[in-house]
């Protein structure tokens, strides 16, 4: 092995010990209680060599978010937004629980308000459907649907997470997919 290769071995490890390290602190408290200093003695790096792989927290943490956004836009490809929005609303509720806890923090945790947002701009804008019709001649009436929609399933999913997940996957997922795509008048209806 030469000398490049091992140095490569380091730095992907040093790059994995870092992550790891920040995703069990995420976990565990608030974003904003997050120190560089704490996270390198707990990944047991020098300060310096964080800087050499990330200028900030907020890199590292802009880099969870896009990964987590990599897997959503993943799981949609191929489905019509607005159209098939109850599918997409499922993917977005399996999405967050196979992301497990680090998802779950990601999305509810009241730091990451401002995250969340661009999150769900991000993932709307790339992946909004061209067969969208009106919203599509009408920039300012897709960014209402797109804001109605993004903002009623996170906030959804948080009051759920909030609530202990008293209600099962599938009925949370059945139920947010009415209140999207069909909204209260089809509860009214039964």
């Amino acid at each position: 092995m030469s000398n490049t290769e091992k140095e490569d071995l380091r730095v992907i490890r040093t790059k994995e010990a870092i992550r790891k390290t920040f995703e069990d602190m995420l976990c565990e408290m608030d974003y904003d209680k997050i120190s560089i200093k704490e996270l390198s003695e707990r990944a047991r790096i020098n300060r310096k060599t964080f800087y050499l792989h990330y200028s900030s927290l907020d890199d590292l943490l802009r880099e969870l978010q896009n990964e987590m956004a990599r897997d959503f836009i993943k799981r949609t490809q191929g489905l019509s937004r607005p159209h098939d929005m109850d599918k997409i609303t499922r993917e977005f509720f399996l999405t967050c629980e196979e992301g497990g806890r680090l998802y779950e923090k990601l999305t509810c945790s009241g730091s990451f308000h401002y995250i969340s947002r661009r999150i769900t701009n991000e993932i709307m804008s790339e992946t909004w459907g061209a067969d969208s019709r009106k919203a599509q001649t009408d920039p300012y009436i897709q960014n209402i649907i797109m804001t109605f929609v993004s903002q009623s399933t996170i906030e959804i999913y948080k009051q759920w997470v909030t609530d202990g997940r008293k209600i099962p996957l599938e009925d949370i997922i059945e139920l947010t997919s009415r209140l999207i795509c069909k909204g209260l008048e089809d509860l009214e209806k039964r």
